[in-house]
């Protein structure tokens, strides 16, 4: 079957395979660098011990009017 087609449909062919291939290419790179710049944005951020939870009444001073 593909010995009878023209060279002109096997070259059309081709071309769009290989269009479609370096599509895919292009779209995986991509993701991949973007994935690779987000795990490094995270790794750089520095972190931060959590806080520790106060209670309301520790920071409340009462005062006495005179």
């Amino acid at each position: 079957m593909w010995r009878d087609k023209s060279p002109g449909l096997k070259i059309l062919w081709l071309w769009t395979f290989g269009t479609a291939a370096v599509l895919v290419v292009n779209v995986a790179t991509t993701r991949t660098r973007d994935m690779r710049k987000q795990i490094d944005s995270v790794e750089r951020t520095p972190r931060v011990a959590p806080e520790e939870k106060v209670s309301p009444d520790e920071d409340f001073r009462e005062v006495e009017d005179e």
